[in-house]
């Protein structure tokens, strides 16, 4: 699961976690929206100590309107999962992530998710992040992942 498109070195940490074994992987692209409320964004960004993303989060894309922006991210990450010899399929998903995350995980017969995102502090400290909340429902092991920027 990821929240924005893979960078080259995520997609290097991500292919590389197995070693030598091949993978595949299924990308399931959550867009901005209800997941998480402006104020908790721009908490995370003042935490972070960056004051001006804070000052823009109510600029960004949400709900129906990241739909076109997710899309595209999630065509960016698939290639370039592909273009390091993995196999790799997804979708962009709205509605219920954790419940897709888990007939996902039940139709794929898949040894472990990873949630690949970028801090969110408040949410890991009531443990509402993603990861948190599919470590109690998708029956596999959860690798919360922190993505790179660049």
């Amino acid at each position: 699961m990821i929240e924005k498109p893979l960078t080259s070195e995520d997609v290097e940490f991500v292919t590389t976690l197995h070693g030598e074994e091949q993978i595949s992987f299924v990308v399931l692209m959550q867009p901005r929206g209800d997941q998480a409320d402006v104020l908790l964004r721009a908490i995370d960004d003042l935490a972070m100590g960056e004051l001006k993303e804070a000052a823009r989060e109510s600029e960004e894309p949400e709900g129906k309107n990241a739909r076109a922006s997710a899309e595209l991210a999630l065509e960016v990450s698939l290639e370039a999962l592909r273009q390091s010899g993995s196999e790799a399929i997804g979708q962009v998903i709205e509605t219920h992530p954790l419940d897709k995350l888990t007939s996902v995980v039940q139709e794929s017969d898949a040894d472990e998710v990873i949630v690949l995102t970028a801090p969110h502090y408040v949410e890991e400290f009531f443990h509402r992040d993603w990861a948190s909340r599919a470590r109690h429902k998708v029956g596999v092991p959860v690798l919360k992942l922190f993505a790179h920027s660049e």
